[in-house]
Protein backbone atom coordinates (compact mmCIF):
# COMPACT_ATOMS: atom_id res chain seq x y z
CA UNK A 1 0.00 0.00 0.00
CA UNK A 2 1.71 3.89 -1.02
CA UNK A 3 1.56 5.85 2.06
CA UNK A 4 1.18 9.87 2.21
CA UNK A 5 4.93 9.84 3.09
CA UNK A 6 5.33 7.68 -0.03
CA UNK A 7 3.85 10.41 -2.60
CA UNK A 8 4.08 13.95 -3.76
CA UNK A 9 0.99 16.11 -5.32
CA UNK A 10 2.87 17.30 -8.63
CA UNK A 11 -0.74 18.76 -10.05
CA UNK A 12 -4.49 18.20 -10.23
CA UNK A 13 -6.99 17.08 -12.98
CA UNK A 14 -9.14 19.74 -14.56
CA UNK A 15 -12.59 18.91 -17.12
CA UNK A 16 -12.36 16.79 -19.06
CA UNK A 17 -11.46 16.73 -22.53
CA UNK A 18 -13.64 15.44 -25.75
CA UNK A 19 -15.99 12.66 -25.20
CA UNK A 20 -13.43 9.63 -25.28
CA UNK A 21 -12.60 10.13 -21.50
CA UNK A 22 -9.24 12.47 -21.42
CA UNK A 23 -9.35 15.02 -18.93
CA UNK A 24 -6.98 18.27 -18.38
CA UNK A 25 -4.59 17.45 -16.25
CA UNK A 26 -2.31 20.80 -14.72
CA UNK A 27 0.98 20.52 -13.52
CA UNK A 28 2.09 22.32 -10.15
CA UNK A 29 5.87 23.30 -11.75
CA UNK A 30 6.77 22.35 -15.54
CA UNK A 31 9.46 20.28 -14.54
CA UNK A 32 6.45 17.64 -13.56
CA UNK A 33 5.78 17.22 -17.21
CA UNK A 34 8.78 15.48 -17.92
CA UNK A 35 9.14 13.20 -15.65
CA UNK A 36 8.09 9.88 -18.08
CA UNK A 37 5.80 7.80 -16.23
CA UNK A 38 3.17 5.16 -16.80
CA UNK A 39 0.85 6.03 -13.96
CA UNK A 40 -0.22 8.76 -11.81
CA UNK A 41 -1.60 8.52 -7.95
CA UNK A 42 -4.95 9.39 -7.33
CA UNK A 43 -6.22 9.48 -4.23
CA UNK A 44 -9.53 7.94 -3.75
CA UNK A 45 -10.62 7.35 0.32
CA UNK A 46 -7.92 7.71 2.01
CA UNK A 47 -5.77 5.08 -0.75
CA UNK A 48 -3.26 6.12 -3.45
CA UNK A 49 -4.61 4.34 -6.46
CA UNK A 50 -2.84 4.03 -9.55
CA UNK A 51 -4.17 5.28 -12.80
CA UNK A 52 -2.38 4.16 -15.50
CA UNK A 53 -1.89 6.36 -19.21
CA UNK A 54 -2.87 5.60 -22.18
CA UNK A 55 -2.06 8.53 -23.96
CA UNK A 56 -0.99 12.03 -22.97
CA UNK A 57 -0.71 15.37 -25.18
CA UNK A 58 0.48 18.49 -23.99
CA UNK A 59 -1.27 21.82 -24.53
CA UNK A 60 1.56 23.78 -22.68
CA UNK A 61 4.59 23.16 -20.67
CA UNK A 62 2.33 22.70 -17.50
CA UNK A 63 -0.96 21.17 -18.69
CA UNK A 64 -1.58 18.20 -20.78
CA UNK A 65 -4.90 15.84 -22.06
CA UNK A 66 -4.45 12.89 -20.37
CA UNK A 67 -6.85 9.96 -20.90
CA UNK A 68 -6.18 7.21 -18.76
CA UNK A 69 -7.07 3.20 -19.37
CA UNK A 70 -10.92 1.94 -18.24
CA UNK A 71 -11.89 6.07 -18.57
CA UNK A 72 -13.66 5.88 -21.08
CA UNK A 73 -16.50 8.55 -21.84
CA UNK A 74 -16.75 12.03 -20.64
CA UNK A 75 -18.75 11.01 -17.55
CA UNK A 76 -15.92 8.76 -16.38
CA UNK A 77 -13.56 11.65 -17.03
CA UNK A 78 -15.87 14.43 -15.05
CA UNK A 79 -15.77 12.12 -11.58
CA UNK A 80 -11.93 12.35 -12.17
CA UNK A 81 -12.45 16.49 -12.67
CA UNK A 82 -10.29 18.35 -9.50
CA UNK A 83 -8.60 15.46 -7.65
CA UNK A 84 -5.16 15.76 -6.98
CA UNK A 85 -2.58 14.04 -8.83
CA UNK A 86 0.19 12.48 -7.30
CA UNK A 87 3.83 11.14 -8.28
CA UNK A 88 6.04 8.18 -6.36
CA UNK A 89 8.78 10.31 -4.23
CA UNK A 90 11.39 8.29 -6.06
CA UNK A 91 10.68 9.49 -9.47
CA UNK A 92 10.55 13.44 -8.00
CA UNK A 93 13.80 12.40 -6.67
CA UNK A 94 15.58 11.46 -9.92
CA UNK A 95 13.96 14.57 -11.15
CA UNK A 96 15.88 16.19 -8.25
CA UNK A 97 19.23 14.53 -9.52
CA UNK A 98 19.27 16.86 -12.71
CA UNK A 99 17.69 20.00 -11.00
CA UNK A 100 18.96 19.69 -7.38
CA UNK A 101 16.84 22.86 -6.08
CA UNK A 102 14.03 20.61 -6.10
CA UNK A 103 13.04 21.53 -2.66
CA UNK A 104 10.01 19.50 -3.13
CA UNK A 105 10.92 16.20 -2.14
CA UNK A 106 11.07 17.67 1.38
CA UNK A 107 7.61 17.76 1.80
CA UNK A 108 6.32 15.77 5.07
CA UNK A 109 9.85 16.13 6.96
CA UNK A 110 10.40 17.82 10.24
CA UNK A 111 12.16 20.92 10.64
CA UNK A 112 14.48 20.53 14.04
CA UNK A 113 16.40 23.46 15.53
CA UNK A 114 20.10 22.20 16.29
CA UNK A 115 19.01 21.88 20.13
CA UNK A 116 16.07 19.18 18.84
CA UNK A 117 13.16 21.52 19.19
CA UNK A 118 11.27 20.46 16.21
CA UNK A 119 9.87 23.39 14.64
CA UNK A 120 6.94 21.39 12.23
CA UNK A 121 6.08 19.36 9.49
CA UNK A 122 6.52 20.88 5.69
CA UNK A 123 3.28 20.80 4.59
CA UNK A 124 4.59 22.05 0.96
CA UNK A 125 6.68 24.01 -0.52
CA UNK A 126 5.71 27.26 -1.83
CA UNK A 127 8.20 28.50 -5.04
CA UNK A 128 5.87 31.28 -6.39
CA UNK A 129 8.85 34.18 -5.61
CA UNK A 130 12.48 33.86 -5.85
CA UNK A 131 12.80 32.95 -2.54
CA UNK A 132 11.42 29.39 -1.79
CA UNK A 133 9.95 28.76 1.44
CA UNK A 134 8.76 25.67 3.74
CA UNK A 135 5.09 26.34 4.39
CA UNK A 136 5.67 24.08 8.26
CA UNK A 137 2.56 23.47 10.08
CA UNK A 138 3.60 24.19 14.08
CA UNK A 139 1.79 23.86 16.61
CA UNK A 140 0.53 27.53 16.81
CA UNK A 141 0.21 27.42 13.57
CA UNK A 142 1.54 28.13 9.67
CA UNK A 143 4.96 29.33 9.51
CA UNK A 144 7.02 30.10 6.61
CA UNK A 145 11.02 29.11 6.52
CA UNK A 146 13.08 29.38 3.95
CA UNK A 147 14.35 26.82 1.97
CA UNK A 148 17.68 27.99 1.83
CA UNK A 149 21.10 25.36 1.99
CA UNK A 150 22.57 28.38 4.06
CA UNK A 151 20.55 27.41 7.28
CA UNK A 152 20.33 23.47 6.93
CA UNK A 153 22.37 21.89 9.23
CA UNK A 154 21.88 18.34 8.29
CA UNK A 155 19.26 16.24 6.45
CA UNK A 156 18.40 12.75 7.73
CA UNK A 157 16.77 10.98 4.86
CA UNK A 158 15.65 8.12 6.92
CA UNK A 159 13.87 9.84 9.97
CA UNK A 160 12.60 12.55 7.63
CA UNK A 161 14.40 15.32 9.41
CA UNK A 162 15.74 18.84 8.21
CA UNK A 163 17.91 20.32 10.99
CA UNK A 164 18.22 24.00 10.29
CA UNK A 165 20.08 26.47 12.09
CA UNK A 166 17.49 29.30 11.94
CA UNK A 167 18.57 33.22 12.30
CA UNK A 168 17.36 35.30 15.25
CA UNK A 169 13.83 36.36 15.22
CA UNK A 170 12.68 34.00 12.52
CA UNK A 171 10.97 32.08 14.78
CA UNK A 172 11.32 33.99 18.34
CA UNK A 173 7.76 34.02 18.75
CA UNK A 174 7.41 29.71 18.68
Amino acid sequence: MILSDNVIQIGRLLKPYGIRGAVMLLFDKPEYGDIDTEYYFLEIDGIFVPFFVEEMTFSSDVSARVKFEDVNDEAQAAKLSKWSVFLHREAINNLELQNPANWDSFTGYAIAQPDGKTLGIVRSVDSATINVLFVVDSDNGEILIPATEDFIVSIDEDAKIIQMNLPEGLIENL
